[in-house]
């Protein structure tokens, strides 16, 4: 059997998708059961006294796993055609989670971010957007706008893929340039959700020129 290039391109980003969340699962699975002294939270001995930076954290780190797990199956065609009811449904769970959850959770833990102001406004903008293009992406839904709705929702999971860009980008920089460690965090904190935005951009952008094209032909 042969496949095409298009598929082996499919194919491959899943198994990196698949990859980099086996990687995050095991980031995760640090904070289980609740432990205050490890890994990130070394370098918040003062804001991880906070009550609400407690939960704000915590709830990031469970919800936010299930985020990109459950949203990584929305741009499957094969659920969506042939399971429409479980692509929706999936689908119901990362909106609800990242609306109800992550998104708030990730802006308050933005507040208190490494790198000084430039980190955390930078955390905090995209705590908002990804809020934001959610919602944008539950709305049109609602209103049977499949194209809008994709749209959103490409913008939407290209944030929720910030927390993988962010550490390759922080890997990429301290093994190559070597700076400052905080001067590293600072340009990835923008970088990691920059970048995929501009991705999800060329994305939408080269949909939207297939679809004219196929109206003039």
């Amino acid at each position: 059997m042969k496949f095409s290039a298009k598929f082996w391109f499919h194919f491959l980003v899943y198994l990196a998708l698949a990859f980099f969340t086996y990687l995050m699962i095991l980031i995760t699975l640090q904070y289980i059961p609740i432990d205050f002294g490890v890994a990130f939270l070394v370098t918040k001995e003062r804001e991880i006294q906070l009550p609400h930076y407690q939960i704000s954290f915590f709830t990031h780190v469970y919800t936010s796993i299930f985020v990109l797990i459950f949203g990584a199956f929305q741009f499957s065609k094969i659920l969506r055609k042939k399971f429409p009811k479980l692509h929706e449904n999936f689908g119901k769970i990362y909106i609800f989670l990242i609306l109800f959850f992550s998104a708030p959770s990730g802006f308050v833990i933005g507040v208190y971010g490494n790198g000084g102001i430039s980190s955390q406004v930078s955390f905090c903008i995209l705590a908002v957007l990804w809020f934001y293009f959610t919602l944008k992406a539950y709305l049109k839904i609602r209103k049977k706008d499949f194209v809008s709705h994709r749209n959103f929702m490409i913008l939407s999971y290209a944030l929720t893929l910030s927390a993988i860009s962010l550490r390759l980008f922080k890997w990429i920089i301290s093994n190559t340039l070597q700076l400052p460690p905080m001067d590293t965090y600072r340009i990835v904190s923008w970088l990691g959700w920059i970048f995929n935005l501009a991705i999800a951009g060329i994305i939408i952008f080269s949909k939207k020129r297939k679809i004219f094209l196929n109206k003039k032909l």
